[in-house]
């Protein structure tokens, strides 16, 4: 499985543009590279049911936020806040920056 390097980073602002989740948006939690998948904060709930442990004890439900394609998600610029591609700028001193496609804004 050929593993592409991802545009997305922790604490970006992304949106979900396809899937059972499409049209919410949240904060990169973490990435997942192996597995080409990211972390979104609200986005792809899951519950866990946990048996007891002691007798007398009740069962437990843990809810946590499942792990999404990383191609189902588009960077929201924090410039312009609008869902965009990222391009790759590299700048006078060999320094790699990504940037907005639409405002031509450098991102980090």
């Amino acid at each position: 499985m050929k593993v592409n390097k991802m545009n997305i980073k922790v604490n970006d602002k992304v949106a979900v543009i396809t899937g059972k989740n499409k049209g919410k948006d949240g904060k990169v939690v973490q990435i997942l590279p192996s597995m080409n998948k990211v972390v979104v904060e609200g986005v792809n709930i899951m519950y866990k049911h946990l048996r007891p442990q002691k007798s007398g004890e009740k069962g437990q439900r843990v809810q946590f936020n499942g792990p999404i394609t990383v191609s189902n998600v588009m960077l929201v610029c924090p410039k312009c806040s609008k869902q965009s591609r990222i391009g790759i700028k590299v700048g006078d001193n060999k320094q790699k920056a990504r940037f907005c496609k639409k405002c031509k804004e450098v991102i980090d």
